[in-house]
């Protein structure tokens, strides 16, 4: 790693610890450094995200993996592809990059920021970029809720919550 990105890696690991955000790092040889944060600030656990910067490039990636719940799934039934389609306008409208594996309903979001010229990057820039993300995320889950109203009862996430080892109330395992 050439000095420039060891600069890079650790602004951006002060950034994230200024906000209490930084939950470990990636270690991957295609990468030039990685780390997992928990979005937003305060939420425990919060939201798990990841943030890598490749190899032999100019940007960072924020993203997040969407895994939807079995029980959504049944709850979807034959809304499953208006769901999907309502989900992609969404993304398109927000300006990330996205996949969506149907097959296995699962979707992943992706924002980029380039470095500046110096090879920096501006603090307001990573929380635009990791709000970015997240809040599509959340309009995921609550496209998701929308869909599924009614279809699903609350004590159907308590057995999601089992099925998830105890993690806190979420419409997605």
């Amino acid at each position: 790693m050439s000095n420039k990105e060891n600069q890079i890696k650790y602004l951006i690991q002060d950034y994230l610890n200024d906000e209490g955000i930084l939950r470990g790092k990636i270690n991957d040889p295609k990468l030039e450094f990685g780390y997992k944060l928990s979005f937003p600030p305060g939420l425990n656990p919060g939201h798990k995200m990841n943030l890598i910067m490749p190899k032999h490039k100019d940007f960072i990636i924020v993203s997040v993996g969407i895994q939807i719940s079995k029980d959504h799934v049944e709850a979807l039934n034959d809304q499953r592809m208006d769901f999907y389609m309502s989900l992609r306008k969404s993304f398109l409208l927000k300006d990330v990059f996205f996949q969506i594996n149907i097959l296995n309903n699962r979707y992943k979001i992706d924002d980029q920021v380039f470095l500046k010229e110096n090879g920096k990057i501006s603090k307001n820039s990573l929380y635009k970029s990791i709000k970015r993300v997240f809040n599509c995320a959340m309009y995921g889950n609550m496209l998701l809720a929308d869909f599924c109203s009614g279809k699903i009862k609350p004590e159907d996430f308590e057995k999601s919550k089992e099925i998830t080892s105890g993690s806190d109330f979420t419409l997605y395992s």
